[in-house]
């Protein structure tokens, strides 16, 4: 499992909600199949304003992000309870979300799906950062470093979701560890 992330960041600020990560004309994308999860990617924070956000998370034409590491403010991933919005993030290419606070369903949502590693931060990075700007994230060190600046910021550890997210998801985690059999050929 790898427990050190590295790349540049995006920023964005406090309450976003998950029609802003992935608006609400995309939920048709089914993430089962694999060439629409992949076209979720494309999407991810495609519902940002412009004006706030001339930077674009997914650059026109592409499926995947420059941006493996998201950094956000206060009550990130609010709105409905969708579990397209982290897993369009993830298809993007984002490790990790380090915020302030999360929605509740979010944070749960990421976790469930395995797709990116929820991150509490302490401090509040998206005034200290700013998109662009290169970072590495150690999970076990619960650390974020400035390339830049070289200044290090912690973050709340994971504690118990981390293996659930390390896993996969939940599902994953659950057949991992016996708590459902490995494959549904071992129910016959």
């Amino acid at each position: 499992m790898q427990s050190v992330f590295a790349g540049p960041v995006f920023v964005v600020r406090d309450n976003i909600d998950t029609d802003q990560i992935i608006p609400a004309q995309y939920l048709n994308l089914v993430p089962t199949i694999p060439q629409e999860y992949e076209k979720l990617g494309a999407y991810a924070f495609a519902g940002l304003p412009e004006s706030a956000y001339p930077k674009r998370y997914v650059d026109e034409g592409q499926l995947d992000s420059q941006y493996p590491i998201v950094v956000a403010g206060r009550n990130f991933g609010c709105g409905s309870s969708r579990e397209h919005a982290p897993i369009a993030l993830g298809s993007a290419g984002c490790k990790v979300v380090l915020a302030e606070s999360f929605a509740r369903i979010f944070f749960r949502n990421a976790v469930a799906t395995g797709e990116l590693y929820p991150c509490e931060t302490v401090e509040r990075l998206c005034d200290a950062l700013k998109t662009g700007e290169v970072v590495t994230v150690d999970l076990d060190a619960g650390t974020v470093t400035s390339k830049d600046s070289g200044k290090v910021y912690p973050f709340k550890s994971l504690g118990d979701v981390r293996p659930v997210v390390d896993a996969g998801g939940i599902f994953n985690y659950a057949r991992k560890t016996g708590m459902m059999p490995a494959s549904s050929a071992a129910q016959s």
